[in-house]
């Protein structure tokens, strides 16, 4: 099922998107009676919902948050002008994706199962050897275990991770991490980097999983 927020009586009374064409079912709320339903709705009714499309309705950018306090599908909006503005506010609400309106129902629904599977893969990580890690921010997992690390540190990882079995140079982790245009910062940086990731590595894992070779750069040992 999916549930459709939107004011416009069109919209919550007919399903003119065309999910029904699709063989998939849709509920259409108004603003005021989403609200009250997504707050109080027993778990089994939400588990029932493969994602929220929020259309024309008054403080819709107050539903994201609301429902992601009780749901994991995915949460669309309509951007009927498909101003930027609006895009931008909208994701900074919190939605998964913006779309403009009028679309197609193929489109729809391709973007919700892109969404479920972005979902899936951060969830589960990238995994080499020992080492999870999960590119949203979160801390890597080494030897079963979350390991903290700084920033860079962290970065630099999922680069290896993301590489693994290919050696990268120094550069192309310099430009991952700081970006292609930071002159004021030396690339000699990420050997200091690199070294104190190794020291964290060894000591949580026994073993050394960075090789390295002068001039050829770093590859991330899969053990």
């Amino acid at each position: 099922m999916i549930i459709i927020v939107d004011d416009r009586e069109e919209l919550t009374c007919v399903d003119t998107l065309g999910f029904g064409r699709e063989g998939i079912s849709t509920e259409g709320l108004a603003a005021c009676d989403f609200e009250d339903w997504v707050r109080t709705a027993p778990e089994p009714e939400l588990a029932a919902v493969e994602a929220f499309v929020l259309g024309e309705c008054s403080d819709r950018r107050i539903f994201p948050k609301m429902i992601k306090q009780r749901s994991r599908a995915p949460v669309l909006a309509l951007n009927v002008d498909q101003s930027l503005q609006e895009t931008l506010d909208l994701f900074a609400s919190g939605v998964d994706d913006v779309i403009g309106n009028p679309t197609h129902i193929h489109e729809i629904l391709a973007r919700i199962k892109a969404i479920k599977r972005r979902a899936v893969a951060e969830a589960e990580g990238a995994v080499s050897g020992e080492i999870r890690v999960f590119g949203d921010g979160r801390d890597p997992e080494v030897g079963g275990e979350p390991l903290h690390l700084p920033r860079r540190e962290r970065r630099i990882l999922e680069y290896l991770v993301s590489n693994k079995g290919r050696r990268v140079t120094k550069s192309q982790i310099f430009n991952f991490v700081y970006g292609l245009f930071s002159e004021e910062i030396d690339e000699n940086v990420i050997e200091s980097h690199i070294s104190k990731l190794r020291k964290r590595l060894r000591h949580r894992l026994g073993h050394d999983p960075i090789d390295s070779q002068r001039y050829l750069g770093y590859r991330l040992l899969d053990a």
